[in-house]
């Protein structure tokens, strides 16, 4: 866990370092870098305050908030010191007078970009089971963050502007070297832009066939990604459980421990091994043992824990009898004993224990060969011999035995009783009757005790007792209040733990009628998580609409900026397939995180056009030149997130399986709902915009109709 944080911090401070590298690149100044340099830190340590007084710790996850958390932290500065630039170089202005103007055109944009983006995490908080409990880690570190960056963007950035900037010319971006080379090109860039948005405007059928396009493709990709809850970490350690039959005895048990011993002292990257006779996650008994293995720090090993589970089970695979598997520990602890998936069998037609067995041996049978598993097997200790003493109680009752002195003498002799305490040098110790071992080795052992009548005889047990012997379940559990058996298995290589799972509930639909299968600990949390997260998400669209309904108090601008949203889930998909990822916790709450951000690109650009409206510009004017003033801080805080996010996509090492879950869906669904929609946005406008217009003159042609 220590090297896991320590890993997210180091993240954390190389995010930063991107962020603003990118910000000295488009601001080309260092005050002007210094002032969302200045106001991150103090929106962190706002963060850290909150979470400190409500009881959060501070852990992996509310670390990946804040991870997630520094690009939109700056986004909100950017925002102000960019439009402060512009003014002072654009009208020449004084810093002053530039940050009071700038204040008056962005004020209500910083606003309604905060509330979108603290409303879109809201339902993530409402997530039940240890998936909320995740997610709401993530509400809490990334909404207080934005919520103090807003706070500070409306006060101590304005201060900043104001006394840390001085005036500048309009031609202050002609530089050389590389900031001249770099204004040039995007000064092309946004002209081309512009062009390109004037164009666009004027055939808003073909952009929005594109689109409807697109949205399918979205559809298409989503049910196609293949699924899982968290994924599985190298944690630099795994276990190996030792089943072996039932009448197996200690002795043999570790004959086959010892075969496991002797591999790990010829893996070089294995620090240490404990290893644990009797005891098993399934059951305990002579013939259990569980393994513990640590492997050695991860800047001295050259394996992964991968990589030893199949050397261990190769070498595993010489031993002669029992069943041996060796499996990572559960991505979250209080989420089961192993990874992979769990399941229970069950007997709803109340079969019998012999139907049950029957049951999960042909589950396991037919798990065997399918390409999607592997290592499905049956929890628990097997089924074994045992012996049942059946006593003749009117035998007994003649030659002068109860029942009672029959069952002391058993208990005392096979197991113990306990007499008297006698003191001996000071110190009392226990008196405890049981037979030698020699003694009670055997049945034929036990039948040779005898029992003192009630007249003095001694009556020898195997003239009253016969023993019977049968094959019968060593343990019996039940679930749900139905008798049933725990499975468990691994995906194959390369299979998703949720294709796994589907694999087995169509394995399940051939067994006899009456059997059933119920998902249990990391698996059903998986299953709950993939039923919540369409309705989350359905819930931050539109908690997103409704906030900027009432910012705007009007339906067509939130539309606008609406339909922006597929356009950076599309990039978020592209990128998960071709890594070869999975859909799982963290890619969800990437997602989610696409919604805000990609409908902060849309109110940047709609809230310039609403102004330049009622500023008197005509609809196609006014959003191709919203369009074109906002390309460059679209752009800047766009980059600042998405660099802010590549340190996830290449970690290595601890936790590293976590970063790029959370790091790729989200640097694709950025670089696609940035390009994208800067192409797309004016278009939506325009096109809602004219649609309102038009319902709106055929209401009022109505109403004028109408007697």
């Amino acid at each position: 866990m220590k090297i896991s944080i320590h890993k997210v911090v180091q993240t954390l401070a190389e995010a930063m370092v991107l962020v603003f590298l990118i910000m000295l690149l488009f601001l080309q100044n260092v005050r002007y870098t210094l002032i969302p340099a200045i106001v991150a830190p103090i929106a962190l340590l706002g963060t850290f305050a909150v979470m400190l007084e409500i009881g959060y710790s501070i852990n992996v996850l509310t670390m990946f908030g804040m991870v997630l958390a520094i690009g939109i932290i700056v986004d909100d500065a950017i925002v102000v010191v960019e439009n402060v630039e512009r003014l002072m170089a654009k009208e020449g202005l004084s810093p002053r007078e530039a940050t009071r103007k700038a204040m008056g055109e962005i004020t209500g944009a910083v606003i309604g970009i905060t509330l979108m983006l603290t409303a879109v995490f809201l339902p993530m908080g409402l997530a039940s089971g240890s998936v909320g409990a995740i997610y709401r880690q993530f509400t809490v570190s990334m909404a207080v963050s934005i919520l103090f960056s807003a706070f500070l963007a409306l006060s101590l950035t304005p201060a900043l502007c104001a006394t840390l900037l001085k005036p500048i010319s309009a031609d202050h971006h002609q530089k050389k070297g590389l900031f001249g080379w770099f204004n040039r090109g995007f000064d092309r860039l946004t002209q081309g832009y512009a062009g390109w948005v004037a164009g666009l405007v004027r055939r808003t059928g073909r952009t929005m066939g594109a689109y409807l396009a697109i949205v399918a493709a979205v559809a298409f990709g989503y049910t196609t990604l293949a699924t899982t809850f968290v994924p599985e970490e190298d944690q630099g350690s795994f276990m190996t459980s030792f089943t072996l039959p039932a009448e197996a005895t200690a002795e043999r048990t570790r004959d086959v421990v010892n075969l496991f011993e002797e591999h790990v002292k010829s893996r070089p990257d294995i620090a240490n091994n404990l290893t644990i006779m009797g005891f098993g996650f399934s059951g305990s008994g002579p013939n259990t043992a569980m393994s513990f293995t640590t492997m050695t720090d991860w800047d001295k090993r050259t394996t992964t824990v991968d990589e030893e589970l199949v050397a261990a089970a190769a070498a595993m695979s010489a031993a002669n009898e029992g069943q041996v598997f060796s499996l990572k520990p559960p991505a979250i602890d209080e989420l089961g004993t192993t990874s992979g998936f769990s399941l229970r069998l069950q007997d709803r037609a109340n079969q019998g224990a012999d139907a049950l067995a029957a049951a999960a041996a042909q589950l396991t049978e037919l798990a065997s060969q399918s390409k999607l598993l592997s290592d499905v097997r049956v929890d628990g200790l097997p089924s074994g011999p045992s012996v049942t003493l059946n006593i003749d109680r009117q035998k007994a009752a003649a030659l002068g035995l109860t029942y009672s002195t029959i069952s002391d003498t058993l208990s005392g002799a096979v197991g113990s009783t306990y007499v008297n305490d006698f003191p001996r040098d000071g110190r009392l110790q226990q008196v405890i009757v049981q037979a030698e071992p020699a003694s009670r080795m055997q049945v034929d052992d036990i039948l040779k005790l005898h029992l003192r009548s009630d007249t003095g005889k001694m009556v020898r047990l195997s003239e009253i007792v016969t023993p019977e012997w049968s094959t019968i379940p060593l343990q019996v559990t039940r679930y749900n209040g139905y008798p049933s058996t725990s499975i468990s298995g691994s995906a194959a290589k390369g299979v998703s733990s949720g294709k796994a799972m589907d694999e087995i509930e169509q394995i399940a639909l051939k067994l006899p009628k009456g059997f059933a299968v119920e998902w249990t600990g990391q698996s059903l949390q998986e299953r709950q998580s993939g039923a919540q997260a369409p309705m989350l998400m359905a819930f931050s669209f539109l908690i997103v609409f409704l906030v900027l309904a009432a910012l705007y108090e009007s339906w067509s601008v939130p539309l606008s900026v609406m339909l922006v949203v597929p356009l950076g889930v599309i990039g978020a998909m592209i990128a998960v397939h071709l890594r070869g990822l999975e859909n799982d916790v963290f890619f969800k709450v990437g997602l989610i995180t696409l919604i805000g951000l990609s409908a902060k690109n849309a109110v940047l650009i709609v809230e310039f056009a609403r102004k330049r409206q009622r500023d008197g510009q005509r609809l196609a004017e006014a959003v191709v030149e919203a369009a074109r003033l906002r390309l460059r801080p679209i752009v800047m805080t766009s980059l600042a997130f998405t660099l802010g996010v590549v340190p996830l996509v290449i970690a290595s090492g601890a936790s590293s399986e976590t970063q790029n879950a959370i790091g790729t869906g989200l640097f694709g669904g950025m670089i696609s709902g940035t390009v994208l929609a800067v192409i797309f946005v004016p278009v939506f406008y325009v096109v809602v915009t004219r649609l309102t217009r038009r319902l709106g003159r055929s209401s009022k042609h109505r109403a004028t109709a109408s007697p």
